[in-house]
């Protein structure tokens, strides 16, 4: 029996199979930050291929909160009917459609704005990246609730679940590592006050929207005395504790140069996802170069996680699941149009 083709869930949300798209920024937008026809095409051409869910790229909560000009954003109403569109389309194949929602921070290299962080320190000396802004008190107050309105939005546009991105090096991640959080309130010093404002958005959505949330982490940073797997360890348990229903796993992102990143393996990431699923009790969703299907199967039969993230896979053959499908002799999960291609 297959176990990545078993089905599952996310807090109340099943999924058909054990397949997680992660999300990939595209950088197709335009300044409006809405979604463009390669989108459709992108993602649906994922759920026609049978992916259990689908996790659409870094969506920003404000205009200076986008990684890039080009980037998705849902800090407006008129942006909610295309969201929609695109996952009525999903839908239509029965894949689960999920959002990141997200905030850039300091590397934001969105044109006519000045970056925000926790403390002023760039992420780079160099063009084009700029000194980011130490945001106040209110204006982390205001962030906040520009999280909630985002995912509120993306509950009228019909998402499934939604994801809070803390991974990467993007602002949220920025406030947990002491690397880049300077503060000397309660948002910075100790790890309980780094991991207060992505505890407190967490908890901001899940008492105000009836949807599964997901938490996107960087299990460590690869930086000497920088956030490592104990303290993503910590934020997980603390996570649990006020309902968020699945861990991400990611790792890296929040230094220009890491001095303790491993070599670009297969799996190399997946290790993190196992020592964090062994002190939790929701669902862990793992990711970091999962490449054969072979692979996805070992780790869910191994317990280390119990979703499988393929991100480069699915852009290089979005039909995986097919291929997989023939694989184990399962030709009735593979699309009706499809399946002369695998006789």
């Amino acid at each position: 029996m297959s176990r990545l083709f078993s089905s599952g869930k996310i807090g109340t949300c099943e999924l058909k199979n054990r397949v997680v798209m992660p999300p990939m920024c595209m950088y197709k937008s335009d300044d409006s930050a809405t979604l463009k026809e390669f989108h459709y095409i992108h993602y649906t051409s994922r759920a026609i291929a049978n992916v259990g869910l689908i996790i659409v790229e870094a969506t920003a909560v404000e205009p200076k909160g986008r990684i890039s000009n080009n980037d998705l954003g849902l800090w407006d109403d008129f942006q909610i009917v295309e969201h929609k569109k695109l996952v009525d389309s999903c839908h239509n194949f029965g894949s689960k459609m999920a959002i990141q929602l997200a905030h850039a921070g300091r590397k934001s290299l969105a044109t006519d704005s000045t970056p925000v962080a926790p403390s002023s320190i760039a992420f780079d000396s160099k063009e084009p990246f700029k000194m980011p802004k130490e945001l106040s008190l209110e204006e982390i107050e205001e962030i906040k609730f520009k999280f909630l309105a985002s995912a509120k939005r993306a509950k009228e546009a019909g998402y499934d679940i939604l994801e809070l991105h803390g991974a990467h090096g993007y602002l949220l991640c920025e406030f947990l590592s002491p690397l880049t959080n300077k503060r000397s309130d309660i948002y910075g010093g100790s790890l309980e006050n780094r991991c207060r404002l992505t505890l407190e958005i967490a908890k901001l959505i899940k008492e105000n929207i009836e949807l599964p949330l997901i938490v996107r982490i960087s299990a460590t940073e690869w930086k000497s005395k920088g956030w490592d797997l104990n303290d993503s360890i910590y934020l997980s348990k603390e996570l649990e504790k006020i309902g968020v229903d699945a861990i991400h796993v990611s790792a890296g992102g929040n230094q220009k140069e890491p001095d303790l990143m491993p070599k670009l393996t297969p799996l190399y990431q997946c290790d993190y996802a196992k020592k964090i699923k062994e002190n939790i009790s929701i669902v862990v969703i793992a990711v970091g170069l999962i490449t054969t299907v072979k692979q996805g199967e070992i780790l869910l039969e191994e317990g280390v996680c119990d979703f499988v993230a393929y991100g480069r896979e699915l852009l290089r053959n979005p039909n995986l699941l097919f291929s997989a499908a023939k694989e184990i002799n399962k030709m009735e999960l593979i699309d009706n149009s499809y399946v002369r291609a695998y006789l």
